[in-house]
């Protein structure tokens, strides 16, 4: 064999072996995009890691970090375990976890994702809007989301929101509750600017209290499923929540009408009518959780924080870089 027949051979080679790294490279970067596209898209599905499930007793809430749900454990890295699907808001009670993504593109549109105790994905609602507040109720039959519609903030005079039930046991979906005849003062009311938004259920899985906005003000509504109707009960209560002995309602109350903080966390005794603020003093712009009978947790700041319902003591940091708590027994 000649010198030039050697040296072309030898140049095939070389362009051989280059191929065949490139190939190999290729494939191993395409490899790693199907991974990474993979693991978006199983945080996209909403399910969670094996293993990490709704715990009785234990406090979840959104870790801003990643985007997913994450246990409260003090012994963990950071006070937390990560690993559960994400969500922009979240809420779970019994067996039942509601999981709202918002998805990319415009006009805002989200995904409803209705999981069981494993955190595993039942059913998926797609939907206009973008997340606002989620509940579930103590039995884990009845669920409820608020969408805001236009604009991305209850602090602002012009915003809409749309406020949906789901009954699990009968699939039954209100798609818009604005559609539940209201009596205000005595009288039924109608009006093109009836907004409701921030469910809480109570413990009979038909009544259920919401906030309803009209007239340039906010009311706290009763509402009855089996008769479905609505009446309102006082003014000035926002994002309600009821507490677990359903005598007491947690809310935002108005007190300023600034933009900045224009709201004060506050505790309504429904037998009494009686109200009190709590030891929380910053504006809390939240749907606030009852951890137990006598205990508060909401969302501050990027961060979970706690403070009694008697008024007394004092508000504590319970999880930083995170939003969105749930506490299911």
């Amino acid at each position: 064999m000649n010198a030039p027949t050697v040296a072309r051979l030898s140049a095939r080679a070389r362009v051989g072996i280059l191929v065949l790294a490139l190939l190999l490279l290729g494939g191993g970067a395409t490899a790693y995009t199907l991974r990474a596209a993979s693991g978006r898209q199983a945080g996209a599905t909403g399910t969670a890691d094996p293993g990490f499930t709704l715990d009785g007793g234990a406090l979840y809430a959104r870790d801003t970090a990643s985007g997913r749900i994450a246990r409260v454990d003090p012994s963990a890295p950071g006070g937390r375990v990560v690993g559960g699907p994400s969500c922009d808001r979240f809420h779970a009670a019994g067996p039942t976890a509601l999981c709202l993504q918002r998805r990319p593109g415009v006009p805002a549109r989200s995904y409803v994702l209705v999981l069981d105790r494993n955190l595993r994905e039942l059913r998926r609602i797609g939907l206009p809007g973008i997340p606002s507040r989620a509940r579930v109720s103590a039995s884990g039959r009845m669920l409820s989301w608020t969408m805001f519609a236009t604009g991305d903030s209850y602090a602002r005079s012009s915003f809409s929101t749309r406020t949906s039930i789901l009954d699990l046991s009968t699939g039954y979906l209100v798609k818009n509750i604005e559609q539940i005849p209201l009596t205000l003062g005595g009288r039924r009311h109608h009006a093109p600017d009836v907004n409701y938004w921030g469910v809480t259920f109570a413990s009979d899985d038909n009544r259920f209290y919401a906030t309803v906005s009209t007239g340039g003000r906010t009311h706290l509504v009763e509402g009855d499923m089996r008769s479905w109707s609505a009446r309102a009960l006082r003014e000035n209560t926002e994002c309600p929540s009821l507490s677990p002995d359903g005598t007491r309602i947690a809310f935002k109350k108005r007190v300023s009408d600034g933009p900045r903080e224009p709201w004060r966390l506050y505790v309504h005794d429904l037998r009494t009518g009686r109200e009190h603020p709590v030891a929380e003093r910053r504006g809390i712009d939240d749907q606030a959780l009852w951890t137990d009978r006598d205990t508060l947790a909401y969302g501050y700041g990027g961060a979970v924080w706690s403070v009694p319902a008697d008024g007394t003591g004092t508000a504590r940091s319970l999880l930083s870089g995170a939003s969105s708590p749930a506490a299911p027994h």
